[in-house]
């Protein structure tokens, strides 16, 4: 509630926005997905693990991203959690390497499990999960899945993006 006194509040600019959300270091992950033969994907930071019991997580995808409509309509997808070493499939999957779209499953070795959404072997886990409910929020879209199957791989160190750039953890 306002005091009469008080003056309004300034709304952060979204260049404010990204500038502050630079400062905030993440996880790398590529989201996957498969419909009708076609696979896509999207390099993500914005995933968060909602519930362990029973296992739910989210994740957060730009309504105008390619594999948006694709997540929407098969209602599943897997969730990718990139080790160090895999930051030219992030790079690939962001977009930043100047490949096509269609290049993007090109590197890396993928199998699917229980969703048929892509998994990528090597990664320092994979949550395949369903679509149990999407959230409309501003230019994205909250997807809540519920987690049905886990694969994990405990070598390796995780890809982080901070600052405008892939990096890792320090020893």
């Amino acid at each position: 509630m306002l005091v009469a006194d008080t003056p309004a509040p300034v709304l952060a600019t979204p260049d404010d926005f990204k500038r502050g959300m630079r400062q905030l270091a993440a996880g790398v992950n590529v989201i996957t997905v498969a419909i009708d033969g076609v696979r896509e994907g999207l390099t993500a930071t914005a995933v968060c693990s909602i519930s362990a019991e029973p296992p739910h997580l989210l994740v957060c995808i730009n309504s105008t991203a390619g594999a948006h409509g694709s997540i929407h309509r098969a209602g599943a997808f897997c969730l990718n959690v990139l080790a160090q070493d895999q930051e030219a499939i992030a790079r690939r999957f962001a977009n930043m390497d100047g490949s096509e779209r269609q290049d993007r499953f090109s590197i890396g070795s993928w199998t699917t499990l229980s969703t048929g959404a892509p998994a990528l072997d090597g990664a320092l886990a994979n949550f395949d999960c369903i679509v149990v409910r999407e959230i409309e929020a501003a230019t994205h879209t909250v997807f809540i899945g519920r987690v049905l199957g886990v694969r994990t791989n405990e070598a390796g160190a995780p890809l982080i993006y901070s600052h405008g750039r892939f990096t890792g953890i320090a020893d």
